[in-house]
C-alpha cells in the first residue's frame, strides 16, 4: 500500500482519525432500536474480532443472550509474539483471559471447541456433545494451516521447523531453537504468497530475530525466502534493516528465486522453484493459510479457503443469519489484521442488532493501522480507511498511507510508542486487560 505523493502524511493521518472516530462512536452509542434487538446470538472464536463481538452485543443490548466459544481460557495474540521472539517482550504478557467478559457484561462464555454448525436448524455443535441453538452466529475463527501446500510440511514436520503463525506452544518452540542456536549460525524464514494473516508480520519477525541475533549472536545470517516479489511497508523495512542490521537480513523475492516448494524438516533444508537447496540451523516455515475449519463446516468458505461476506454487513455471501469477520473472511483489500478484526467485529454487532430489530443496517465504515517494529525503537506503520462503494469494499482513495522514508530517530520511536500503546489500548477495548510491556 502505497501513500500517493498528492496525499500528506498528516491528511493520511486525519482519515485514519475520522474513521477510527466513526467506528468508536458507533460502537459505544447504543442505538434507539437497540432495546428491540432480542434473541440469542452466539459467537465462535475469542480473539480480536470474537471477543469484541461478544462484549459490544452486551454493551448495546444487554437483553441479548449471548454466547461465546472459546477452547482456551486465556487467549494468546499473535499481534507482538515476534517481540517474545526477540527477546524484547514475555511471552506471559500475551495472555489475556474472559473473566471481564463474563462477570462485567455477562456473557456466557464456554471453553469448548465448535464442532460443527448446522445452518438449517441454526445450531452449534460443540466438542462435548453440547447444541447450542442461536438466531444469529458470529463466526471469527481465525485461520488454519495448508498442511498440503509445501511437499514435505506436515502438522508433523512444524515440531522440528515450526510455523509459529498460530501462537502459543510453536512461539515457544521456535524462540527455544533460537537460543540453541550457535552464533553464526543461519535463520531461515519461509513467507507465504498473499493472502495471509499479518501481511508485514514475516517482515517484523525477520526484524525481531535480527534484533535478538545482534544482542546475543552477532555473527549469524538470516535468509528470507519469499513466494512474492512484493510485500507490505517493503521500502520501510528495507531501510530499517540496512541501518540496523547492515548485511545480517537477505530478502530474497519470488523472481530471484525466493519460492519454496519443498521443505526437509529432518534435515531442516528447503527445496525452491528454481531447485536450490538452502540449509538451515533454525527453520521457520510460514505456510499458505486459509479459514478456520469451522468455516467449512458451517458452508461460509468458498473454493479460496476464504469466507466471502457481503461487504455492509459481512453475513455470508452462503449462509443467511451467519456472520463472518476477522482474518477468515474474503474482504479484499481489507488486510488481515487484529486491528480490522476489532473494527469490524463492532460494525457488524451494529448490523446483527439491526437485524434481529428488524432495522436496516448502519452505514459501516471501517479503519485500519498495522504498527511493525523494526527494533523495539523502531517502529513503522501502515494506514488505510475502507468503505462500502456500489456493494463492493474499496479503500477510501487517497485515505492510505505509510510512514516516511528518511524519517528522523527521533519519529521512529514515536511510532514504536505507538505501537506499544495501540497495544495496550485493543487489549483493555477487547479483553479488559491490560498488559504490560
Amino acid at each position: 500500500m502505497k501513500l500517493s505523493k498528492s496525499i500528506s502524511r498528516r491528511e493520511s493521518l486525519k482519515w485514519i482519525g475520522v474513521a477510527g472516530l466513526s467506528a468508536a462512536f458507533g460502537a459505544y452509542v447504543r442505538p434507539a432500536w437497540a432495546g428491540s434487538a432480542n434473541g440469542r446470538v452466539v459467537v465462535v472464536g475469542g480473539g480480536f474480532g470474537g471477543a469484541t463481538a461478544a462484549k459490544y452485543l452486551k454493551r448495546l443490548a444487554p437483553s441479548l443472550d449471548v454466547t461465546l466459544i472459546e477452547p482456551q481460557t486465556r487467549y494468546i495474540t499473535c499481534p507482538f509474539t515476534n517481540l517474545y521472539l526477540g527477546g524484547v517482550r514475555a511471552f506471559e504478557t500475551l495472555w489475556h483471559d474472559y473473566t471481564e467478559l463474563r462477570e462485567v457484561y455477562g456473557v456466557r462464555v464456554v471453553h469448548q471447541l465448535a464442532e460443527d454448525v448446522d445452518a438449517d436448524r441454526r445450531v452449534v455443535k460443540l466438542a462435548d456433545g453440547e447444541v447450542l441453538t442461536w438466531d444469529r452466529l458470529i463466526l471469527s475463527p481465525g485461520i488454519d494451516l495448508r498442511w498440503d501446500a509445501l511437499e514435505g510440511y506436515d502438522e508433523s514436520a512444524s515440531e522440528r521447523a515450526p510455523h509459529a503463525w498460530k501462537p502459543g506452544a510453536q512461539s515457544r518452540l521456535l524462540r527455544q531453537q533460537l537460543e540453541a542456536m550457535e552464533d553464526g549460525g543461519t535463520f531461515i524464514l519461509v513467507a507465504p504468497d498473499n493472502p495471509y494473516r499479518c501481511p508485514p508480520g514475516p517482515y517484523e519477525r525477520v526484524s525481531m530475530v535480527a534484533h535478538y541475533c545482534k544482542t546475543h549472536k552477532p555473527r549469524s545470517k538470516i535468509l528470507l525466502l519469499d513466494s512474492k516479489d512484493a510485500f507490505s511497508k517493503q521500502d520501510l523495512f528495507t531501510e530499517g534493516w540496512k541501518a540496523n542490521y547492515g548485511d545480517m537480513i537477505e530478502w530474497v523475492g519470488r523472481s530471484q528465486d525466493g519460492r519454496v516448494l519443498r521443505v526437509d524438516a529432518d534435515r531442516l533444508e528447503v527445496e525452491t522453484e528454481f531447485g536450490t537447496v538452502h540449509k538451515a540451523d533454525v527453520l521457520n516455515v510460514v505456510p499458505p493459510q486459509k479459514a478456520g475449519i469451522i468455516a467449512d463446516r458451517a458452508g461460509v468458505s468458498d473454493a479460496s479457503g476464504w469466507a466471502p461476506i457481503k461487504a455492509r454487513t459481512f453475513e455470508s455471501r452462503q449462509v443467511p443469519g451467519v456472520y463472518v469477520i476477522g482474518d477468515a473472511t474474503e474482504a479484499a483489500p481489507m488486510p488481515k489484521s487484529g486491528f480490522l478484526a476489532n473494527v469490524q467485529a463492532k460494525m457488524t454487532v451494529q448490523a446483527v442488532m439491526a437485524d434481529l430489530a428488524g432495522q436496516p443496517a448502519p452505514e459501516p465504515s471501517w479503519a485500519n493501522t498495522c504498527y511493525s517494529l523494526i527494533t523495539p525503537e523502531w517502529g513503522i506503520t501502515v494506514a488505510g480507511v475502507y468503505e462500502v462503494y456500489d456493494d463492493v469494499l474499496r479503500e477510501v482513495p487517497g485515505s492510505g498511507g505509510v510512514s516516511p522514508l528518511d524519517a528522523s530517530a527521533v519519529f521512529r520511536r514515536q511510532e514504536a510508542d505507538f505501537a506499544r500503546g495501540w497495544y495496550a489500548g485493543i487489549a483493555q477495548d477487547v479483553w479488559g486487560t491490560r498488559s504490560s510491556s
